[in-house]
């Protein structure tokens, strides 16, 4: 079938690369010509995988309307903050039928809403899909084994997207929980920035560890507390993508917190990773949401006060280190709300 993706950035390009290895043709639309893969001189994927070869059934454009026209499904991996602003620019052009799967993560920053909320605000009572879990984009284009969940409140669209992007390199599990997929990929990615600051602090792979499981914490009580189910959290959308995200340097996020807690600026961070990190802005959103919510989220809040309040990394680590002692039990939530503390 024909699909287009929106959104020129790493990821936006190897879920193209990948729609089109299974023998779709593809469009990827990007808003910069210098930041599509096509044409390129060397019939490669640069600017951003020049190493790899770009399949022949991809083709690139800058039109937005002309990028949709005639595709049978479009995948939307845009940044968060332009998620609204593209949906809107493509509501009265969209085909009538179009299968839409949403691949961005984050958080509308102006609204504290998921993308899914987005979505079903502009789109009205059209279904769509979300795509999300542990995938690296430089491992997507390499052709290693990857795993995703795809959700949907249609079943049979989850079914008809986990057939369409699935095959023995990816595998692609169901769901009906989009509320707690789309949770789980915003808030790790803050979560990441927590672990990297802590490894760039130096303080080791136990505290490491301690962390994305308390954080892993912190994703089920906001996630629940927000419609969620608990066993999403536990599974490829958001343990996984936690696991992944936290503890691999080809992770954005990560990388922003390594740099923060070595004691380099945050401006001077983000220069040099020279790509989107979502959790930047998602960390602002996260904690205003958490707030709203009554949910406590103490590793969301350190992170929050480091990249917009001037907190040093190393006061922010000692802060969560000095918390009250508690039960593990209340702090799991067992025996207790969604909204227990930490």
């Amino acid at each position: 079938m024909n699909w287009v993706v929106l959104g020129a950035g790493h990821w936006g390009v190897a879920l193209a690369v990948h729609l089109a290895r299974q023998g779709h043709s593809v469009r990827l639309w990007g808003r910069h010509p210098e930041s599509l893969p096509c044409p390129s001189a060397g019939g490669d994927l640069s600017p951003h995988f020049p190493q790899v070869s770009r399949p022949a059934r991809l083709t690139c454009t800058t039109d937005l309307a002309a990028a949709v026209a005639g595709c049978a499904g479009m995948v939307l991996a845009v940044p968060s903050h332009a998620v609204r602003n593209t949906l809107l620019s493509l509501r009265e052009s969209l085909p009538a039928g179009q299968m839409v799967v949403l691949a961005s993560k984050g958080l509308e920053l102006e609204t504290d809403l998921r993308l899914d909320q987005v979505l079903g605000q502009i789109l009205k009572e059209r279904p769509f899909a979300v795509i999300s879990g542990p995938t690296f984009a430089a491992e997507l284009v390499a052709g290693l084994p990857v795993a995703m969940t795809a959700a949907s409140a249609s079943a049979d669209l989850a079914q008809e997207v986990a057939r369409s992007f699935g095959n023995e390199q990816m595998r692609v599990y169901t769901s009906d929980d989009v509320a707690g997929v789309c949770l789980g990929g915003a808030i790790k990615n803050v979560l990441a920035i927590a672990a990297g600051i802590s490894d760039g602090l130096g303080n080791g792979f136990s505290a490491r560890a301690a962390l994305i499981t308390r954080g892993l914490a912190e994703l089920r009580r906001l996630g629940t507390a927000l419609g969620g189910r608990t066993e999403t959290f536990m599974g490829l959308a958001g343990a996984g993508d936690l696991i992944l995200t936290a503890t691999s340097d080809l992770s954005r996020n990560r990388r922003v917190g390594l740099g923060l807690g070595r004691g380099l600026p945050l401006a001077q961070v983000l220069r040099e990773i020279g790509q989107e990190a979502e959790g930047v802005r998602t960390a602002q959103a996260l904690f205003l949401l958490a707030q709203r919510e009554g949910v406590e989220m103490p590793i969301t809040e350190q992170v929050f006060r480091v990249l917009y309040q001037g907190l040093a990394p190393r006061e922010a680590s000692d802060a969560l280190m000095q918390r009250e002692l508690r039960s593990e039990f209340t702090v799991l939530g067992q025996g207790s709300s969604a909204h227990g503390a930490p």
